[in-house]
């Protein structure tokens, strides 16, 4: 155990493909200070800005070089949601082949020039299983040979059963440093079926919303719409609707006119999409409010989204909830306060290296605490 940091010491975090914040928030809210942050979106780096102060560039991340950038400071942890559209599992999965799969490449750059102690990347389920599961064992191997090593831990996170509002399927993907001999371990479950508090449900979460004044407005829905809404049950989708019904629509996937159910968590909130793909209010026959959305993502009240309504939109659905990440900025804080016994991670290294993905997967969640 380490007796030279103060257990009030304050990870400092360099925060890469930032959005407007809600991965930092997270580890904000659990005592950390991100010092540097990049984004290429000018207005969630406006909405970052607004809540963290002027810490984050706005600018093309491959335009940053980190090893010669001296304004960048050397951080304890990195954290950041690399580009994840060539992973989804909506698309055809080019992943590592596509042109943004390839970005994560820089985060990669972050972590070997900064050498912190810890970081934590975030991307979509379908990471999991991109290019027949070739990308997320490359990317493991790739953080995993940076000098000194690091040992890599992957989860795919219900963030529905650590306190967030909505079921949203994310990968995180944990990497400590092998010299630290710091043991991570994914959190377990807080919420939820066999665990001791229920889920927290959209109900719940949306309680007194039409008070807040920052980013609520209504959109206007045609008339059309409305009598669509009209005929579909709460948690219900278009598939409500009768098929010899003159309303009816069909060929659509499972979040278009999906309303919310009131004592659930709501389904997973997106970032943008033609009509019917907002999430839709019961009982109210509307679409949601950016407001209501950043409800059920877990931010504040006091969280303001700058830019337009479909700009907030975009900010909201592609955000990390905030809520969602606390336990494992929890888990990692022993890390950075030395309060921890360590162990030999250069075997542990050696011992994960023979495994299968399917192996180390299967063992990441079965040694969670």
């Amino acid at each position: 155990m380490n007796k030279d940091i103060s257990k009030d010491y304050i990870p400092k975090v360099v925060s890469i493909f930032s959005g407007c914040g809600g991965l930092d928030l997270g580890f904000h809210l659990e005592g950390y200070e991100t010092v540097w942050a990049n984004d290429f979106s000018e207005w969630a780096v406006k909405s970052f800005r607004e809540k963290f102060g002027d810490v984050i560039v706005h600018g093309d991340i491959t335009q940053i070089n980190p090893y010669t950038d001296k304004s960048i400071p050397d951080p304890d942890l990195i954290l950041g949601g690399f580009p994840c559209q060539d992973f989804s599992v909506i698309w055809k999965q080019p992943g590592l082949n596509g042109k943004r799969g390839g970005l994560y490449r820089h985060f990669l750059e972050f972590v070997d020039s900064k050498k912190p102690k810890a970081f934590i990347a975030e991307n979509v389920k379908g990471l999991l299983t991109a290019n027949k599961k070739q990308a997320i064992e490359t990317i493991m191997k790739d953080f995993e040979s940076i000098a000194p090593g690091y040992v890599v831990k992957v989860h795919l996170y219900n963030f529905a059963e650590y306190g967030v509002p909505q079921f949203r399927e994310r990968v995180l993907i944990v990497g400590v440093r092998v010299d630290t001999g710091y043991n991570f371990i994914h959190p377990k479950p807080t919420h939820g079926p066999n665990t001791q508090k229920p889920y927290v449900t959209a109900g719940e979460a949306l309680k007194g919303v039409e008070e807040v004044p920052l980013n609520n407005e209504h959109i206007n829905s045609a008339e059309k719409t409305r009598r669509m809404l009209d005929l579909i049950s709460e948690g219900g989708n278009f598939t409500d609707i009768p098929k010899d019904h003159p309303l009816y629509v069909k060929g659509m996937i499972s979040h278009v006119y999906r309303r919310i159910k009131l004592d659930e968590p709501a389904k997973t909130i997106i970032a943008a999409g033609g009509g019917g793909t907002w999430g839709y209010h019961y009982p109210e026959p509307r679409a949601l409010t950016n407001r209501e959305r950043a409800r059920l993502q877990s931010f504040p009240d006091n969280f303001e989204f700058i830019g337009s309504v479909a700009e907030a939109r975009r900010q909201i659905g592609n955000a990390v909830p905030p809520e969602g990440v606390r336990s494992v900025a929890r888990r990692l804080k022993p890390l950075f306060t030395g309060e921890y016994e360590r162990i030999d991670l250069y075997a542990t290294l050696d011992q994960l290296s023979k495994m299968t993905i399917k192996e180390r997967l299967d063992l990441a969640t079965e040694e969670m605490i």
